[in-house]
Order: structure tokens, then C-alpha cells, then sequence
């Protein structure tokens, strides 16, 4: 067992826990903040149904973000869904069997990765040439940019440039799952699967503390998660209700 297997399973275990605890915290603490004021955005849906059907606009859609600026709205919803198709092929890696609709989309779903590439440029190139949104931008923003556009390039050299052992690594990640380490022959070969591990461990790890959370968090939202019936029925915030009583 190389040294480099050894040290990307034990940077796998940490990057998933500090994941899963991170995001279980975040989650728990939106929960827990009040929300004393009825303040969806408007026009707003006066049912639970409405909200429901709003909240699938704005996560499949981005709908708040297409009435505000179609470019930005362009290349954010071109990246996000390429994002989520790419994610979806990467299935293949941790199932035996292999679920049949990932096998029928994965030779299509590839060069999505060139569409992912070219969303987070375009985001990119606005946090850069327009001057309102480049004045607002923090290193930060540019820093999570740049991982994620690291993580996409790797990713296509891996497929398009020089080939992974993909089943070479599907054996690593499926071992690591049974807690089992299994060695990755071409790993010290492959610069490229190399740094796109790298780089997703550090997407892991940073994750729960970046502004990626707005993911969770867009359905915690007050603006978009409450139903417009303050007339109809008083709200009353949780810590509030709890006085009462």
C-alpha cells in the first residue's frame, strides 16, 4: 500500500466527517433561528401548496435570479445544472451495480463537464469586469471560483487528456466505503486524478464554512419559505409562542 493511498483515504475520511457535521450543524442552527416577522418576498403564494411549487422555481429554475440579470442568471444555471448532471454521473463510483439510468446518461453527461467549465467562467469574468459586483467581491469569492473551476478542469483532463483507471479508483472509494483501504496502481502516474482528489477533499472540508452553504440555506429562507397570510393567521415566532405559554 503506497504512501499516497494511504494519505488521500485518511484525507477522504476527515473531509467527509468535517462534511457531514459541518453541514448537520448549519442545518440545526437555521432551524433554530427565529423567524418573528412575516416577510416572504412578493408577489407571494398565499398556500403551503404555492410555496412548495415557488420553491421548486427557485432551486430548479433560479426564477428570483432570471428576473434580476439574465447573464448572471445564464451562466449560474448553465454551471449549477451541468454541476448536478456531473455529480450524478459520479454515482457509478460508489455503486455495485451500477444504477441503469447512470449508465445511459454517463457517456452524454461527460462533456457536460465543458458546460460546467464555462458557467463558472462566465460568474467568473463578472465578478471581474463588472464594476458593482467586482467592488462587493471578496478574495474569498474569487478563491471558490478558482477551486471549482480546478475541480472541473482536472476533472475533464482525467476523461478528455490522459485516461484514469476508473476502475482503479471506483476499487479505492468503494473499499474506503467498508472501511477497507485498496491501493490505486496509476494514482502516482496521474497528476491530474491526483489534484482533482485534492481539490474535491478541500470542497469537502471548507464546505460548511463558505457561502456555498446558500445551497441548504436557500430552503431556510424566510422570503421564499412563508406563506403570505398574514391577514388570515397571526404569526407568532417560536421563541415568542413559548413566552406565551
Amino acid at each position: 500500500m503506497s504512501f499516497l493511498t494511504i494519505t488521500f483515504a485518511v484525507l477522504f475520511y476527515s473531509a467527509t466527517i468535517l462534511l457531514i457535521v459541518g453541514l448537520a450543524r448549519r442545518i440545526r442552527m437555521y432551524v433554530k433561528t427565529p423567524a418573528p416577522l412575516k416577510i416572504p418576498t412578493t408577489p407571494a403564494p398565499t398556500t403551503s401548496g404555492g410555496v412548495v411549487l415557488r420553491m421548486f422555481r427557485e432551486v430548479v429554475f433560479f426564477e428570483s435570479l432570471f428576473k434580476a440579470t439574465k447573464w448572471t442568471w445564464l451562466f449560474g444555471w448553465v454551471f449549477h445544472m451541468a454541476l448536478f448532471a456531473v455529480l450524478f454521473r459520479h454515482l457509478r463510483y460508489f455503486q455495485e451495480p451500477v444504477w441503469e439510468p447512470v449508465i445511459w446518461v454517463s457517456p452524454l453527461f461527460k462533456y457536460l463537464a465543458f458546460a460546467m467549465i464555462i458557467g463558472l467562467l462566465g460568474l467568473w469574468a463578472r465578478r471581474i469586469f463588472v464594476d458593482r459586483v467586482r467592488y462587493i467581491s471578496a478574495p474569498s469569492d474569487h478563491l471558490m471560483l478558482a477551486l471549482l473551476l480546478g475541480i472541473g478542469v482536472s476533472g475533464a483532463m482525467t476523461t478528455f487528456v490522459a485516461h484514469t483507471d476508473v476502475v482503479a479508483v471506483k476499487s479505492f472509494f468503494r473499499h474506503l466505503m467498508m472501511f477497507d483501504f485498496s491501493t490505486m496502481p496509476n494514482l502516482p502516474e496521474d497528476p491530474f486524478m491526483v489534484a482533482h482528489l485534492a481539490l474535491v477533499a478541500a470542497l469537502m472540508i471548507i464546505f460548511p464554512i463558505s457561502k456555498l452553504l446558500h445551497a441548504p440555506g436557500v430552503f431556510f429562507s424566510p422570503t421564499r419559505n412563508q406563506v403570505d397570510n398574514p391577514r388570515e393567521q397571526r404569526h407568532i415566532a417560536g421563541w415568542a409562542r413559548k413566552l406565551e405559554q
